[in-house]
């Protein structure tokens, strides 16, 4: 089991940037950065399965089309957009707890998993008491600190919806692979980059075109190079590892592995604030990482 969950933390690692890289391009809009992210996500998946045609061909069915597109836009193209949103509205701590509290709801969720053997219930509990106090204790801190602009709401509204997305995502996602063993993770990752781009054509149209002048004071290296970073890593690398971990773990245990994704999310903001996590906030990542080795023990 240590290679499906070595997959499911350094999915999370990769997915912690996507927190921070809309603080880094505040210049740009958040559905160009989001457009960015994806056209670099569908360029690797197309690249890649056109270099593996025999084996990509096998997937594309109606059934597998269509289920890609609602797995697309549940992980990727609506989830992220919701992210960049509530990250600008609402702040980087605020959107990372709120998807932080993922875990809790997997694994009430994962509980009516069929046909996969549950530890007992009790063994799931401090687990999950450790992420919910690690969620009470940053969010105290947290919040006791924030400064709300005129915009918060909607970014908490955003942040909700997310949360609601990839609440969704893991379950659907690993029911449908635990049931299609047949179709290649490379091949199942490329139909999913390819449906998220497909599902972004739709919106093109009533995207309102940059001011000219803008578009040339603007600094498009950084632009590029971190719309190339979330590209592959955030979405192609981490969609990769993460199908690989829930086609092998029960989801209540994958739940448990997303929290690291909030840890690095935060780590990461530290970081980009040039701060040290205070006393709570050292506390907050205490009990999440305990949260996550109990959750590990407790499956196995």
């Amino acid at each position: 089991m240590s290679g499906p969950l070595l997959a499911g933390l350094a999915a999370g690692a990769l997915w912690g940037v996507v927190f921070v890289a809309p603080k880094l391009l505040e210049g740009f809009a958040p559905f160009e950065i989001t457009l960015g992210r994806y056209a670099a996500y569908g360029a690797v998946c197309a690249a890649i399965a056109a270099a593996t045609w025999p084996t990509f061909r096998r997937v594309l069915t109606w059934r597998n089309v269509a289920m890609a597109v609602l797995l697309a836009a549940l992980s990727n193209s609506v989830y992220y957009a919701l992210v960049v949103v509530a990250v600008r509205d609402a702040g980087v701590a605020p959107t990372s707890l709120a998807i932080g509290t993922i875990p809790l709801w997997l694994a009430m969720l994962g509980r009516f998993e069929a046909h996969v053997p549950q530890p007992p219930r009790m063994r799931l509990v401090a687990p999950l008491v450790l992420i919910a106090a690690g969620i009470g204790l940053i969010n105290a801190d947290t919040f006791a600190r924030l400064e709300t602009g005129e915009h918060f709401a909607r970014g908490a509204l955003a942040a909700l919806a997310a949360l609601a997305c990839w609440t969704a995502y893991p379950i659907l996602n690993a029911r449908f692979l635990k049931r299609r063993r047949d179709i290649p993770n490379v091949a199942w990752t490329n139909l999913l980059g390819l449906a998220t781009v497909l599902g972004l054509l739709p919106v093109l149209p009533f995207v309102a075109a940059p001011d000219a002048a803008a578009v040339g004071e603007r600094d498009w290296a950084p632009f590029v190079l971190w719309c190339a970073v979330m590209g592959f890593g955030s979405s192609w690398l981490a969609t990769w590892l993460w199908n690989h971990a829930s086609s092998r773990l029960p989801v209540s245990l994958a739940g448990q592995l997303i929290v690291s994704e909030t840890l690095f999310a935060l780590a990461y903001g530290f970081a980009l604030d040039a701060r040290w996590p205070s006393a709570t906030e050292l506390a907050a990542i205490a009990a999440f990482t305990a949260g996550i080795v109990l959750a590990v023990r407790a499956f196995r």
